[in-house]
């Protein structure tokens, strides 16, 4: 996709030593986001945490960001995003924080400059609500949870 048809994200950055999110290979679709820490913050086992990236952004109308996890952290130490996905709403102007949780054994520690999450950037759809008596039938029907199988 062209450069010019792309969605333009601006972003501030509360300290010239912060990077700006990045994509880290040619195909990737999320953007590495790092912590902007004063001090280590050591997350316990199932414990949960809030960690700035030092970032405001404005996402253009008709978008959002989502927030990810990276798959290496959660492999390797069971570190997640909470919310996953965190969804930023293009009215958003206040900092991009990452609500973390270590779902491993043992304590995990972020870092300042750390590669905590992806930012996917996504177009949004919002629907138009209409209230109503009746829904078409389907196949499916009310059968919720395993209902389609393994």
């Amino acid at each position: 996709m062209p450069a010019e048809s792309r969605p333009l994200l601006k972003i501030v950055k509360a300290h010239e030593r912060i990077e700006l999110p990045q994509y880290e290979s040619e195909g990737a679709s999320g953007m590495d986001v790092r912590a902007f820490l004063d001090c280590d913050v050591s997350i316990p086992s199932l414990g949960r945490v809030k960690i700035p990236t030092g970032l405001r952004l404005e996402i253009p109308p008709g978008y959002e960001a989502q927030v990810r996890p990276r798959s290496g952290l959660a492999v390797k130490s069971g570190l997640t995003v909470l919310n996953s996905p965190g969804t930023i709403d293009s009215d958003y102007r206040g900092e991009l924080e990452i609500i973390l949780i270590n779902l491993g054994a043992d304590d995990v520690t972020v870092r300042d400059g750390d590669r905590i999450a992806q930012l996917v950037v996504s177009p949004v759809c919002r629907a138009r609500l209409v209230e109503t008596d009746e829904l078409a039938q389907s196949q499916r029907g009310s059968a919720g949870f395993g209902s389609t199988g393994v």
